[in-house]
């Protein structure tokens, strides 16, 4: 019987120089809302998402391309941006063959840190794309590092319950001995009835940051699972819908 891989949880970016990322899948997650976007305007047909770390970066990369510039701070559309951080934005309508050039708060951060870090292979996960996710990497069959991107650094529940229910589906197939694997598990698992209510009930920082400007429908749209069934591979700086 072929050794089976490993699979560990980093529940923050503080914590990643903590996991040997050279041989490892890192998944990164950023619930609300980065990677449920970009999932979410992959799977509407933009031609590719190029995550960027800087606000004057995701401004120049836009002008040279001819790209859209989205991306927020600490919620609100960034200075200089046109767009936003929401799924919503993104409709195929809108997206579909376009570029999209994207910095966020947390999740753009801790995809280049796990670059630098020596990950060979980066993807983005999200309950959007929860089964994708999932199936590639039931497929994959390398060891996984879940990369929850936190909120500057402090431990959030959104990006701990996603990484609970990949746990939870994938755990058969992975050798774990990780005790934030097996919390956020326990977490997902007291919480799956309804992600939405649970998140309220706690008083989670984000739904109280994000509901504060009236974004309850992106907050109950990143809880749901399967309707971006698209797994996002960043390469040669961007990132592309898995073949």
């Amino acid at each position: 019987m072929s050794k089976q891989p490993q699979l560990f949880t980093s529940l923050s970016p503080a914590l990643l120089h903590l996991y040997d990322l050279s041989d490892s899948i890192v998944v990164i997650i950023d619930v609300l809302r980065a990677t449920s976007t970009i999932a979410t305007a992959l799977y509407n047909g933009a031609a590719a998402i190029i995550p960027v770390d800087s606000v004057p970066l995701c401004i120049e990369i836009g002008e040279q391309i001819g790209g859209i510039t989205a991306g927020e701070r600490d919620g609100k559309v960034a200075d200089g941006l046109l767009y936003g951080n929401s799924p919503f934005e993104y409709p195929r309508s809108f997206i579909e063959g376009k570029t999209l050039v994207l910095t966020t708060t947390n999740g753009t951060k801790l995809l280049h840190m796990a670059l630098a870090n020596g990950a060979p292979q980066v993807i983005t996960g999200s309950f959007p794309n929860l089964s994708a996710v999932c199936d590639f990497l039931l497929a994959q069959n390398r060891n996984v590092v879940l990369g929850c991107a936190a909120w500057k650094d402090r431990v959030n529940l959104e990006d701990s319950l996603f990484a609970g229910a990949v746990v939870n589906r994938i755990r058969h197939a992975f050798s774990i001995n990780c005790d934030s694997s097996q919390m956020v598990e326990a977490l997902y698992l007291s919480a799956k009835n309804d992600l939405f209510e649970f998140m309220k009930t706690h008083n989670a920082s984000h739904y109280h940051r994000l509901s504060g400007y009236g974004l309850e429908k992106d907050i109950r749209y990143c809880l749901t699972a399967d309707s971006a069934p698209v797994v996002p591979v960043f390469g040669n700086g961007k990132l592309l819908p898995a073949t």
